[in-house]
C-alpha cells in the first residue's frame, strides 16, 4: 500500500497527515462530518469557542460511535455461542448424565 501526504482541516486548522491511499477516503469523510457536526453545533448554540464546539462535535460522534458498536457485539457472541453449542449427537448422552446427576443430588 502506497502512502500519500494530505492536509485535512478541522475546525479552522489545517493538519498534514501522511497515510495509506486506501485511507483517505474515509478520512475525507470525517473531516466533512466533523466539519458539519461543528457547524450545527455553532448554529444552534450560541458558542463562539471553535474548541467548545469541537468538543461537542467529539463527544456526539463517539457517543454515536459507542452505540453503533454495540449491536456488532452482540452479533460476535451469538456467533461465539452458536459455534461451542452442543452437537446434536451428544444431546442423548447429556440428558442422561443429567438424569443421573438429578437422582444423585435428589
Amino acid at each position: 500500500m502506497s502512502e500519500i501526504s494530505i492536509k485535512v482541516n478541522i475546525a479552522g486548522r489545517t493538519y498534514p497527515l501522511t497515510l495509506g491511499s486506501a485511507e483517505e477516503t474515509n478520512i475525507r469523510q470525517a473531516e466533512t462530518a466533523i466539519e458539519e457536526s461543528i457547524q450545527t453545533f455553532q448554529k444552534s448554540y450560541a458558542v463562539k469557542d471553535k474548541q467548545d464546539l469541537l468538543a461537542m462535535a467529539s463527544l456526539q460522534m463517539a457517543a454515536g460511535a459507542i452505540k453503533n458498536r454495540e449491536p456488532r457485539i452482540e452479533k460476535v457472541v451469538e456467533k461465539v455461542v452458536e459455534r461451542i453449542e452442543v452437537p446434536v449427537d451428544l444431546s442423548p448422552a447429556l440428558l442422561h448424565l443429567e438424569s443421573r446427576l438429578d437422582q444423585y443430588l435428589a
